[in-house]
């Protein structure tokens, strides 16, 4: 290799720590790959925001997403994710959410009886 060749950067720029500012990353209780988050209002006026929590904030401008969405999105690790969120919700830039629980099975005696009334009625 001669000095006069120019090196591309390849992978990374910027690490994983350095994004999270050094921080703690939160626990998975916190913001579990399920929790649901959203920008406030407050959160598009916010200027003071690195392009990371920028991102973020811009995604979930436009309702809720999960956290595992979040972090495939911006292409970051879970972790460091779960670390920007639990900023933005110190800041109260972001609402959070409990998933949605699944819903109960429902017999499917039932199903087979009301769909017998409705082949007697309108068949």
């Amino acid at each position: 290799m001669t000095g006069d060749e120019e090196v591309e950067p390849v992978g990374e720029l910027v690490r994983s720590y350095v994004i999270a500012n050094g921080r703690v990353l939160p626990t998975a209780e916190d913001f579990s790959v399920t929790t649901l988050v959203t920008a406030t209002d407050r959160a598009s006026q916010n200027r003071m925001l690195s392009p990371e929590s920028r991102a973020i904030v811009d995604l979930c401008s436009g309702g809720f997403l999960s956290v595992a969405e979040v972090a495939g999105h911006v292409r970051q690790p879970l972790g460091i994710v779960r670390a920007l969120l639990a900023d933005l919700a110190e800041s109260s830039l972001i609402h959070t959410r409990a998933p949605v629980a699944m819903a109960e099975r429902t017999d499917i005696e039932i199903l087979e009886d009301v769909l017998h009334g409705l082949r007697t009625r309108f068949a």
